[in-house]
């Protein structure tokens, strides 16, 4: 597998986790105490670490940092759109729609040569 492809799998994995961790205690915890809730974030936070560390490391084989950034913007953005709507029963909002294409944009402009 290339190096750009496993950064992308790595960075989707803990994003995946970095949502949850970030975001989920807002559903499963509301009735906890914040500091129950951190604990248990950081824990969550703990994989969003072990994969995001080696997915830079890997990615920035191949790519600048700056492309790193902006691919986990995506990436997040990606994640956590879905996570919102479908998880925490958000409402949906055109503004996640122009802020996706203003992601698409920033990628363009990154990544071209």
């Amino acid at each position: 597998m290339s190096p750009t492809l496993r950064t992308v799998f790595l960075l989707i994995c803990s994003n995946c986790f970095m949502t949850m961790a970030w975001y989920g205690h807002l559903r499963n915890m509301a009735d906890k105490k914040w500091y129950i809730a951190a604990l248990v974030s950081w824990a969550i936070a703990l994989f969003e670490y072990l994969l995001q560390v080696p997915a830079n490391r890997i990615g920035h084989q191949v790519m600048s940092v700056a492309q790193l950034k902006i691919l986990q913007e995506v990436i997040t953005l990606s994640i956590f759109v879905p996570f919102s709507l479908f998880f925490l029963k958000e409402k949906f909002n055109w503004n996640f729609v122009w802020a996706g294409l203003c992601m698409v944009g920033a990628v363009f402009f990154m990544f071209r040569k």
